[in-house]
């Protein structure tokens, strides 16, 4: 039995290890491509180490295009995402902490409103959208990358934070309210310091959400000095500004640093934050 319990275990982990290699295969070829030199990528596409290593390719990448270097849609892509992120954020747990613990009248209706928004593609909400901000002249600028998010328009993080104060014992409620604190007091002391696993979560979703959002761009920015990375990538390949595989796979690279780089240092809190559903009483 133990022979066949260890050899069940290592035909699994080699599945698994073959599957794990496939699906991260593009990436890995992403990043070592971006260390060929530009006509060789192409030609040997079908080999994953690079035969010659070099950084022209991040040199060029970096200079950008139509005299803005990567550093402004950097810059562009990180105001966006940090802002809107915390606009969520602040919105979502309010709207979360009224859902979930305040008796108030069309609570429920309001529930199933929020839930509703996770089910709309926002393929359909688009035009709309757009005849919207185009009347509050806001085409052209980043208030619909951003103001809407101060609204908790997102269901799945109110419902993911709400999961998450549920958990919280209202006792703990009840001795504030003792002590004196009002709704926003106890917000504040109690419930905040204790959901924050689900703040991290969903501010990590967040951030990629929107560092990946291309739509959006797309639809409202106009000017070049105000693309985010994820339009600037797409652009660096347009017949009017150039082509160059090599440069756009180095950027690539670079694009995914700041996602990468926020999951390692808050995977604890992430994993906590989607497994757990607060503390128990």
């Amino acid at each position: 039995m133990a022979k066949k319990k260890t050899k069940g275990a290592i035909i699994y982990h080699i599945l698994v290890t073959i599957g794990a290699f496939i699906m991260v295969y593009p990436l890995l070829w992403m990043i070592l491509s971006s260390f060929k030199p530009t006509n060789s990528i192409l030609p040997t596409a079908t080999q994953l180490i690079p035969t010659t290593w070099t950084l022209d390719n991040y040199r060029t990448g970096w200079k950008g295009f139509m005299g803005y270097s990567f550093a402004t849609f950097f810059k562009n892509s990180f105001f966006i995402s940090i802002v809107s992120t915390f606009g969520t954020l602040i919105s979502s747990a309010f709207v979360a902490y009224s859902l979930q613990r305040l008796q108030f009248r069309m609570k429920r209706i309001l529930f199933v409103l929020v839930l509703s928004t996770m089910m709309l593609p926002p393929q359909i909400l688009m035009i709309p959208q757009y005849m919207w901000f185009r009347r509050l002249n806001w085409v052209g600028t980043y208030n619909p990358m951003i103001v809407p998010y101060f609204f908790a328009i997102q269901g799945f993080f109110v419902y993911l934070i709400m999961n998450f104060i549920g958990g919280v014992p209202k006792e703990l409620d009840e001795a504030a309210k003792i002590d004196g604190c009002s709704y926003y007091g106890i917000f504040f002391r109690i419930i905040l310091p204790l959901i924050t696993p689900a703040l991290v979560t969903s501010a990590i979703f967040s951030f990629i959400w929107r560092w990946d959002d291309y739509l959006s761009a797309l639809l409202y920015v106009t000017k070049p000095a105000m693309r985010p990375i994820s339009l600037a990538l797409k652009l660096f390949n347009d017949p009017s500004s150039g082509s160059d595989i090599g440069a756009t796979l180095a950027m690539s690279t670079l694009s995914i640093v700041p996602a990468t780089i926020l999951f390692l240092f808050f995977q604890k809190s992430l994993v906590e934050g989607i497994a757990s559903s607060g503390i128990k009483g």
